[in-house]
């Protein structure tokens, strides 16, 4: 085990080059050469929240990503069809589009593919297979409708690729700017005094080798436990997908965005308090020993990243079906 080490916050000051690492949230994330429609995220809307994608018509995406509540469900796992429970904690659905891939373990390769898994996950939604879901929304004239005015020039618009297709052209569009995004652009008042010490505290502790880029992570895969053994390895992350060695505890690097508002965290969600999740990144990944004032002041950073929550945007839709 590695020995630990302390940091000394005082000596990163917050040039462009230290800052330079960072950036802030695009406008929108759009799938490349395929800009959303109106009409696409129109639907992508009413399927986010429809229930009839599941099998027993009682769960949607928005059940385990609450966009009233950050995108997450705040539940250690969530729970889905006959409510069973499922393995992993379920991330936030805002600035997910921007990731390098979907799910913890990246085996989806964007938010279209990943907004098809969870419908026929057994576990999740229960869907029997993707015709049983095309049946569902072929019944609704106000789908067959929607789909016809999303996808004109398919010649057969309701098939279960442009479901995934919809529901990505909504979420690309779930973005939450915040104080940090006008941070970057210049505005040094956007942060306080403490949160700008909470940053450099950060950086001198060396967390934005993984949790970098406009989403403050979620751009690469990592080792839970790359310096000191991860406490629980029960779950063998990315390597369930590619059955690589070296992709062995590996998971996606989760964006801290929004993070004081997404606990419990870690894949497990195991961690309920943000403060302990801090500290054991620090100790488990980059083998150093934070104080608790080094701790409340990275924290205190952290909540300059929560942003705003589209409200209009996520509105319930109330076309009936």
């Amino acid at each position: 085990v590695a020995a630990q080490r302390g940091i000394e916050a005082d000596t990163v000051a917050l040039t462009p080059a230290a800052l330079a690492v960072f950036a802030p949230l695009p406008p929108q994330v759009e799938l490349p050469g395929q800009p959303p429609t109106d009409a696409q995220i129109a639907l992508g809307r009413e399927l986010f929240y429809e229930t009839l994608l599941s099998d027993g018509h009682d769960v949607s995406c928005n059940s385990c990503h609450a966009l009233n509540g950050w995108g997450a469900d705040g539940r250690k796992v969530s729970l889905g069809h006959g409510g069973k429970a499922g393995t992993r904690n379920s991330p936030s659905v805002y600035n997910a589009a921007g990731h390098v891939a979907q799910f913890w373990d990246g085996r989806a390769a964007d938010i279209e593919a990943q907004a098809k898994g969870p419908i026929l996950n057994p576990v999740e939604m229960s869907m029997p297979d993707s015709a049983a879901v095309l049946a569902h929304l072929r019944e609704s004239r106000s789908y067959v409708a929607a789909f016809r005015a999303a996808f004109p020039r398919d010649e057969v618009p309701i098939t279960y690729d442009n479901v995934g297709r919809a529901i990505g052209a909504f979420e690309r569009r779930l973005l939450t700017p915040s104080r940090w995004d006008l941070f970057l652009a210049g505005d040094s008042a956007a942060l306080t005094v403490a949160e700008r010490q909470g940053l450099q505290t950060f950086l001198a502790a060396g967390c934005q080798v993984c949790h970098s880029g406009a989403y403050v992570g979620g751009g690469m895969y990592q080792k839970a436990g790359l310096v000191v053994p991860w406490f629980s390895q029960t779950d063998s992350g990315r390597f369930q997908v590619t059955r690589a060695d070296a992709d062995l505890f590996m998971f996606k690097v989760p964006s801290l965005r929004n993070v004081e508002k997404t606990g419990p965290y870690f894949h497990d969600g195991s961690v309920a308090n943000l403060d302990e999740a801090v500290r054991l990144m620090a100790h488990h990944q980059l083998g150093k020993s934070l104080t608790p004032a080094q701790v409340t002041s990275i924290v205190t950073w952290l909540a300059s990243l929560t942003g705003e929550i589209p409200t209009a945007y996520i509105a319930f839709p109330q076309q009936p079906k």
